[in-house]
């Protein structure tokens, strides 16, 4: 057996590892894939919504809601049952078959942007539905726009936005998703060491009691309707926690089901499988064993070699305890129809996350009672970490709230694809 190298951030590997760079052909590439939709090959963890995985995504995020963790309660809502949280959409996924990927398209996308590190940085979520237990998700997507800029963290940065289309198994359209992602070079990065001042927070049995006492004031609204009549511009959503943040958290949110794709990471001989489809994920750790280029999320060392000073949290993570705190304040007959999020730090191991949000305007569009709010994250250290806006439909005393409408041309596109997919399943 070799020794464990005990600077493995100087190893050939690890230096091999960080070494890929953002190439003219990779942008020029990604610019002639822009438009083009596909139906998403991919299997998540998670196909088909049931009571359970419903439950263990929401607790995954540290999210008890009764209308989604609790059938019985659920049973006595205006949805009848249990629903999921809408974020939840993202990562349930079957299969959606469709026309093979003409040549052209397939050699643009191969090992397009090969070892460059991905993170997802914020999105935009607009809801038609709930997804309800025995909902199968398919969905298609494509990128929408590329833009190339110079950052702070990583230099050269690739900025690209993607739309996903889900749909249910009956053809409807669930939800739109569009995620940012930046994608950075990793030696640069760790080069810049941008946030390497950064130390680990500690935290006194005095400072654990004041966020205990945020999280024992944190109420879900529940039954009780928050009606759009008692609203008013400069309400405040009220006060949430989320942290401090452990590798405990992580490996809950992956229990809930994020994370399998498109990456895969496995074990065993399914490992060994991966490694053999997508060697440039796998880089050694110090032990010199092949490990995911994911586990920065709980690895520090892999973190420090790509520029952060320790592990950190999925950006996702934080877009999920966004929708936890606007459900919360919503209430079981507000219908959260409209997220856009915009990560603007990291969130390391050991940082603390305070939620405040407020209401900045209300209106009444297309029959509905819209109220718009703003939130954002701030952590320990004063840093603003995510800034997000929402538009929330509010029962109005006498009518009930709804989802909006699906604009003709989406549902008359996604219903094509659908159509599709069911002709292809039967042959």
């Amino acid at each position: 057996m070799a020794e464990a190298k005990d600077d493995i951030l100087e190893s050939d590997e690890w230096k091999k590892a960080v070494d890929y760079t953002i190439t003219d052909e990779d942008i020029e590439r990604q610019m002639k894939l822009l438009g083009h939709m596909s139906p998403s090959k991919h299997r998540e963890y998670n196909q088909t919504a049931t009571v359970d995985n419903i439950r263990n995504w929401s607790h995954g995020v540290g999210d008890d809601n009764p209308m989604f963790c609790d059938p019985d309660y659920a049973a006595g809502t205006r949805w009848g049952g249990v629903i999921a949280p809408g974020m939840m959409i993202g990562s349930v996924g079957s299969p959606m078959l469709g026309d093979p990927t003409p040549d052209e398209i397939k050699k643009l996308r191969k090992s397009l942007f090969r070892g460059i590190h991905v993170f997802v940085s914020g999105s935009t979520w607009d809801f038609y539905r709930p997804l309800r237990p025995g909902d199968t998700v398919y969905s298609y997507n494509g990128d929408e726009t590329c833009d190339v800029k110079a950052s702070e963290f990583g230099g050269r940065s690739v900025i690209c936005t993607r739309k996903d289309v889900k749909m249910n198994q009956r053809g409807e359209v669930v939800a739109v998703y569009r995620i940012l992602r930046i994608l950075t070079e990793r030696k640069t990065a760790a080069k810049k060491g941008k946030y390497s001042a950064i130390q680990p927070a500690t935290y006194t049995d005095e400072d654990m009691e004041k966020i205990d006492a945020i999280y024992a004031a944190e109420t879900v609204r529940g039954a009780q309707a928050r009606y759009y009549d008692d609203v008013n511009v400069g309400d405040s959503l009220g006060n949430m926690a989320k942290g401090p943040l452990t590798v405990t958290d992580v490996i809950c949110f992956h229990a809930g089901g994020y994370g399998f794709v498109p990456y895969a990471p496995t074990v065993g001989r399914l490992a060994h499988k991966n490694r053999k489809r997508i060697a440039p994920f796998y880089v050694k750790n110090e032990q010199g064993i092949p490990d995911v280029a994911q586990r920065l999320h709980w690895d520090p060392k892999w973190a420090q070699a790509i520029g952060n000073p320790m592990a950190y949290d999925y950006g996702t993570m934080r877009e999920n305890y966004l929708f936890h705190y606007l459900q919360d304040w919503a209430g079981d007959d507000g219908i959260v129809t409209h997220v856009h999020d915009e990560i603007r730090k990291f969130n390391y191991m050991g940082d603390t996350q305070f939620v405040t949000g407020e209401v900045v305007a209300k209106r009444e569009e297309n029959g509905q009672y819209l109220v718009d709010v703003m939130v954002q994250f701030m952590n320990q250290r004063d840093e603003v970490t995510v800034k997000g806006t929402a538009t929330i439909a509010l029962p109005k005393k006498g009518r009930l709230a709804m989802y909006p409408e699906v604009p003709a041309e989406l549902a008359e596109e996604a219903a094509r694809m659908m159509a599709r997919h069911w002709e292809l399943s039967k042959k």
